[in-house]
């Protein structure tokens, strides 16, 4: 299954697992809940999905890549302790409790969670003195003397044979008790997600097109030569990093992140155009809603490559101006939330501007405590971030006002949402003209084309654009979005019958 199916399945196992009955009790007793094991490719995204999985799943997570640790670090330390049997005291060999197992206990205390998942990467990768101890955790949740907790999910990760050389195999008896996934590399899944962390669209694009490439491993007479997905996403952040500082992405740069010198040479070939056909489509222009006609004779001779690559210019443009728009929204519904609580007090209270201070640390703490337990994504920490800095604003505000009763101080707090509603209506104003503009173009050079198809699939793809589209009516996105609906559902169709 593709990363999308398996993080289904972990989420669907984790709340199966954490059900409870009337009494309480876990409805899938402890021994019956098997221990997810994940097989796929390195690079693939195993990690990331565990992440997302414990954030929508809402409980702790505590990671381990197992090969850095030692069978003491992993089962504790041996130590004397006495004990009395049939009168007569005794030494005993006990052990410390696992670094492993007392780390979840220091999660449970800083999240406040008592639930979540423990994942163990590369358990298949360990040395022969650990292997056993893997063994047992596998079919018994054990490390050493020490149980896991009640109401922790196991979760381990590995690669299968032909990737690593350190590769050992669990026996029949240990695969009998573990509930075993094996995933594969999906670029359509993953587009999904890389719009979510806003991946470099050149990465996008050139994926697009060349989709073979964005998993590659081979053997080569030099060695094993590959590129992975997280390779991409590395290389996308270096690539942003790189712009904001105006330095060059070169070659050089590519293949330490993709060890894959063909595609690396390919893909820094592929952004200098990218780069190029940003300058010369003058995409910003275009999107501005300035005369393109000089663009329209220039695009019709363009190769397939150089069209597509137009469309995912256009659509980054588009994705930019709507991120914004949505980020003013999400900021102010939570500015809003708290100028509502501190409406319903600030005339009782006897200082206002100190009310005012308690209900901004109250967001302030709640931002917290999410962000302690690491059930907040990128975008929603930045999105919290700015709150917060917004709510300072308005304090600050106040804070320099004359009078200072709550009537005056509340109509301060008034008067800066309404300045920031203005610049979100702003921003919102913006997205809708971009988007328009975006399809004045495509309808006059592509029209009904493989290439309109493929960028309203990127808005439909994009969570920032149908976020937007719930709020903005584009009648040119629901139009060719029932088209392609139509022609899809046609063509399977016609598929079926030909097969009949």
């Amino acid at each position: 299954m593709n990363i999308k199916q398996a993080k289904q399945e972990i989420k669907d196992t984790v709340e199966a697992y954490l059900l409870k009955d009337e009494f309480g009790e876990y409805r899938i007793p402890r021994v019956r809940q098997r221990p997810v094991l994940l097989l796929g490719a390195p690079g693939i995204g195993k990690t990331q999905i565990m992440e997302q999985a414990a954030r929508e799943c809402h409980v702790a997570l505590v990671a381990y890549t197992i090969t850095h640790h030692t069978r003491q670090s992993a089962i504790g330390l041996p130590y004397i302790s006495h004990e009395t049997f049939g009168g007569k005291e005794c030494a005993v060999t006990e052990y410390t409790m696992s670094e492993i197992v007392a780390s979840i206990y220091h999660k449970m205390e800083e999240t406040g969670l008592s639930e979540g998942i423990l994942f163990i990467d590369e358990i298949n990768c360990v040395s022969e003195t650990l292997a056993p101890a893997m063994l047992q955790f596998l079919q018994y949740k054990t490390f050493g003397n020490h149980e896991i907790p009640k109401g922790w999910v196991i979760v381990a990760a590995g690669n299968p044979p032909e990737y690593n050389k350190s590769v050992r195999e669990f026996d029949v008896v240990t695969m009998d008790r573990v509930k075993k996934i094996t995933v594969e590399p999906d670029f359509q899944v993953w587009k999904e997600y890389a719009y979510q962390e806003n991946i470099h669209p050149s990465v996008l694009s050139y994926l697009s097109l060349r989709t073979a490439f964005f998993y590659a491993m081979e053997t080569t007479v030099d060695g094993r030569v590959f590129a992975t997905p997280r390779g991409w996403e590395d290389l996308s952040v270096m690539i942003s990093i790189y712009e904001k500082m105006e330095k060059p992405v070169t070659a050089e740069l590519v293949i330490q992140y993709l060890q894959h010198p063909k595609i690396a040479r390919d893909f820094a070939g592929y952004y200098e155009l990218y780069r190029k056909y940003e300058a010369d489509y003058q995409i910003d222009e275009i999107l501005q809603g300035k005369s393109f006609e000089g663009m329209v004779k220039k695009i019709a001779h363009a190769s397939f490559d150089e069209k597509m690559s137009v469309v995912n210019l256009l659509f980054s443009g588009v994705s930019q101006a709507v991120r914004e728009a949505v980020l003013q929204e999400e900021i102010l519904e939570k500015v809003y939330h708290t100028l509502k609580l501190v409406r319903e007090v600030i005339e009782e209270s006897g200082d206002p501007l100190l009310t005012v201070e308690q209900h901004m640390e109250l967001q302030k703490e709640e931002w917290q405590r999410k962000r302690g337990a690491q059930i907040l994504t990128h975008r929603e920490d930045r999105c919290w971030r700015k709150t917060l800095e917004r709510l300072e604003a308005y304090k600050n505000a106040a804070a320099a006002a004359e009078e200072k009763d709550g009537s005056t101080v509340f109509g301060i707090l008034k008067t800066a949402f309404e300045k920031d509603r203005e610049s979100y209506e702003e921003a919102f104003s913006h997205g809708s003209s971009v988007l328009e503009h975006a399809f004045d173009f495509m309808e006059t050079v592509f029209l009904n084309s493989q290439e309109m198809v493929v960028f309203v699939s990127n808005l439909n793809m994009d969570f920032s654009c149908i976020r937007f589209l719930q709020e903005y009516e584009c009648e040119r996105y629901y139009r060719y979005n029932r088209e392609m609906l139509f022609e899809d559902v046609s063509s399977e169709i016609r598929k079926r019958i030909e097969a009949l």
